[in-house]
């Protein structure tokens, strides 16, 4: 099963955790993304993110597939849009595998695959300024 959206709302981490759990899997991986308050020496005050919602979606499906063919796996991927304050939940990444490591290696290629290939993008807002980040960018 695939679950993939980008949200406006609040990410329900247990409702995710929920479309994950299935008798055939003994692995779930579950990465959560938060807005931190230090990059290096850069002081953030919050993030709003912004996507080419459709490309987005479309991309963060293709990530999905990919994960479920090559893993039998239970995949869910969430991101939020909009402005987020310091520790809300970005981004829930899932996945359920038969076996750990499995569910590691699909949740690790899905962050990583998602900062490069998906048009989501974000404006932190920082104590001394205004700074923008997105796809591609490798230093999170």
């Amino acid at each position: 099963m695939i679950r993939v959206f980008l949200t406006e709302k609040e990410i329900d981490i247990s409702a995710c955790y929920q479309h994950l759990v299935d008798p055939r899997f003994g692995g779930i991986n579950m990465f959560v993304g938060t807005i931190r308050e230090w990059t290096g020496e850069v002081q953030t005050r919050g993030i709003r993110y912004t996507a080419y919602r459709e490309m987005a979606e479309k991309e963060m499906q293709l990530l999905a597939r990919e994960v479920e063919a090559k893993y039998a796996a239970n995949v869910v991927i969430v991101h939020r849009l909009g402005e987020l304050s310091l520790t809300e939940v970005a981004v829930f990444i899932g996945v359920a595998t038969a076996h750990r490591a499995e569910s590691y290696e699909g949740s690790r290629y899905i962050i990583e695959m998602l900062k490069k290939r998906v048009p989501i993008w974000k404006e932190e807002i920082d104590t001394d300024g205004v700074r923008w980040g997105g796809a591609r960018r490798d230093d999170d």
